[in-house]
């Protein structure tokens, strides 16, 4: 069935000006009977009513359908208006829709409405046909552009020998949620604007779906939807669009649209020291970033693995044995305890190396490791061996950022050398002077940073009661601002530098704030079922899990959809899950684990408490901020 064939001229009307959604249906309403489809007009109406209050049957991109399947229809039928001004139908997207279908559908029979809703759905992802529609001069042009475009004698969507007109990659510092709902999100926007679309996934497990390279040569336009650096030269030569993966996320369908662009300039390869740019030509900011958060998705096993293993041995040790020694009384324990602290230790000169490897290339990985190696001795020109100051975290991250400068100074200055000693750059001079060189400014720097730490730990050491569940409402609070964005990532880093430092309460308040989001969202979407579709209700469901495995970014999808509400709400209890875990004196050894670590808390009951509150804190937040369904 055609789509004409349910559209009469009469159930159509142009250039109308409705001030609201309900004036928009009534409009369709009175259309829809005018062409004689319905039996009973009051009860179509409370049954497209009734399809609303599940949620806004607006499509986003100035596009809604809404639809009914009641016994008040005689015979199926659509009904459309033009809006050139738009009207607030509660968009996803927050945009204005103009472009309005109704489809009425007899209860009882074949899923006509389904079909239809399809067919549009599909017709009206091609912007140029849209905006064609919204400018049509008659009636007749509207229902003639419409056979026009069913029939196939509109453009159809080029098509490329390997089937995708564009690739993506996806990358989070921590390579597990972001860069796969990025990587999800982006297929299926690809999929809706007709644009076949392919994404490669830079994971905590390594690459997955990589693309080829006969993939690149035929491909528009390539998508890096990145928070880390990610392998430029493959795409020299092609038109690149580069994001945050949270724009990935959240930007979806601009992205593509810039992509397949031929206003997007060319990107052009000029060495790794170029690789993370991008053709607009990255903020030092953001580079700065990247940067770290490449040192950081590195580091971040070795803290885990080796922080869970010290945890685990204070769990099997017995410190009735000897006190002093706790942690290596018990031959497993012991075991443990060493294992840990030498995958623990490794953790500052894996940071190092890898900024510096994000800045360089190949060439400043060892000599950020080295750098990062001086920074945890606490190395002096007094005290060459290290040992009498702590320069720790900081330390470690000044020399990876130091030591990738070097190296990208060496690279500039050794340029105009003989093209026969190309060969010794990387295995004789970049080694050799990169770490003299970055070993002497680390030393140099060691007790100035030493003194920073120091300063810093007597402050937080000294801090009262009120004064530490202030800090570890602020912390919590930060795990929720952005749900794995940079805030929230600054905020862990924090907590498991102090970790280093022997800290463990902040660490213990990070990742309580850091629970909570997904946990708030599941709670509310049980208790207050009349302010989510069916479809959030189920995704509900997963985020308990998703909590208490202490993954914040299970509460992208529904911050995504309503920010003003649910980020407030998940900040509120973030803020009082971590403000509680301090005034509890609850720690935390392990820098990850989420409820599977418990065992291995100080103050364990306490530490429920304060996750169990500050969830039911941030759900009854956004409970009294979400207005029910119905009533929306």
């Amino acid at each position: 069935m055609k789509i004409t064939d349910l559209l009469k001229k009469e159930s159509v009307e142009l250039g109308v000006n409705v001030s609201s959604k309900e004036a928009a249906i009534d409009r369709l309403v009175d259309l829809m009977n005018a062409a004689g489809r319905l039996g009973n007009k009051a009860a179509y109406k409370e049954g497209i009513l009734a399809r609303e209050a599940l949620g806004s049957t607006a499509v986003g991109d100035g596009i809604a359908i809404p639809h009914a399947k009641v016994a008040a229809v005689k015979e199926p039928g659509l009904a459309a208006i033009v809006v050139p001004d738009g009207v607030d139908y509660d968009a996803y997207d927050g945009s204005l829709s103009r472009i309005i279908f109704m489809i009425a559908a007899p209860d009882g029979e074949a899923d006509v409405h389904l079909e239809a809703l399809s067919k549009l759905s599909t017709l009206l992802m091609d912007p140029d046909f849209k905006e064609s529609l919204i400018h049509a001069g008659s009636k007749e042009e509207f229902l003639r552009l419409i056979d026009e475009k069913e029939a196939g004698k509109a453009a159809k969507p080029k098509e490329t020998k390997s089937g995708y007109r564009v690739l993506a990659v996806t990358a989070c510092p921590t390579g597990i949620a972001h860069t796969f709902m990025a990587a999800e999100n982006l297929e299926q926007k690809g999929k809706k604007l007709g644009i076949p679309l392919k994404a490669e996934t830079n994971g905590a497990e390594g690459v997955g779906n990589a693309l080829t390279k006969e993939e690149i040569a035929a491909a528009d336009g390539i998508i890096i939807a990145a928070d880390k650096n990610v392998d430029m030269s493959r795409f020299d030569g092609k038109r690149v669009v580069v994001a945050t993966v949270s724009e990935g996320i959240q930007k979806g369908e601009e992205l593509i649209k810039r992509a397949v662009s031929s206003e997007t300039p060319v990107y052009r390869y000029n060495g790794p020291a170029s690789s993370g740019e991008d053709s607009r030509q990255e903020g030092f900011g953001r580079s700065i970033y990247k940067h770290l958060m490449n040192g950081v998705s590195h580091m971040l096993p070795f803290v885990i693995g080796g922080g869970i293993l010290i945890a685990l041995a204070f769990l099997f040790d017995d410190y009735s044995i000897d006190p002093s020694n706790f942690g290596k009384n018990t031959p497993l324990a012991a075991y443990l305890k060493t294992i840990g602290e030498q995958a623990f230790g490794m953790m500052l000169p894996v940071l190092a190396g890898y900024i510096a490897m994000s800045i360089a290339d190949r060439p400043g990985l060892a000599v950020g490791f080295v750098g990062g190696l001086i920074a945890k001795m606490g190395a002096t020109f007094a005290n060459p061996a290290g040992g009498s100051v702590n320069s720790g975290f900081l330390g470690a991250l000044l020399a990876g950022f130091i030591g990738g400068y070097i190296v990208l100074f060496l690279k500039n200055a050794f340029k105009k050398l003989p093209k026969s000693l190309e060969g010794i750059k990387p295995v004789l001079l970049y080694p050799l002077i990169g770490i003299l060189l970055v070993s002497v400014v680390t030393t140099f720097i060691n007790p100035f940073v030493g003194a920073i730490n120091d300063g810093l730990t007597s402050l937080l050491n000294g801090m009262g009661g009120t004064s530490k569940i202030i800090l570890g409402a602020v912390v919590g609070g930060m795990m929720s601002v952005d749900m794995g964005g940079p805030v929230n990532k600054a905020a862990y880093v924090f907590g498991t530098a102090q970790l280093a430092e022997g800290n463990f309460d902040i660490m213990a308040a990070v990742m309580a704030g850091g629970m909570v989001p997904p946990i708030a969202i599941a709670l509310c979407t049980t208790f207050f079922k009349k302010k989510f579709t069916d479809k959030e209700r189920q995704s509900g469901l997963v985020n308990y899990i998703m909590g208490l495995s202490f993954i914040s970014e299970g509460a992208i999808p529904f911050a995504a959809a309503d920010p003003l509400r649910v980020i407030p709400s998940c900040m509120i209890g973030s803020a009082v899950a971590g403000g509680l875990s301090m005034a509890l004196g609850c720690t935390l050894r392990a820098p990850h684990g989420g409820i599977f670590v418990l065992p291995t808390i100080g103050n364990p009951f306490g530490y429920l408490i304060a996750i169990i509150v500050g969830s039911f804190a941030g759900c009854l937040v956004l409970a009294a901020l979400k207005k029910n369904l119905q009533s929306e």
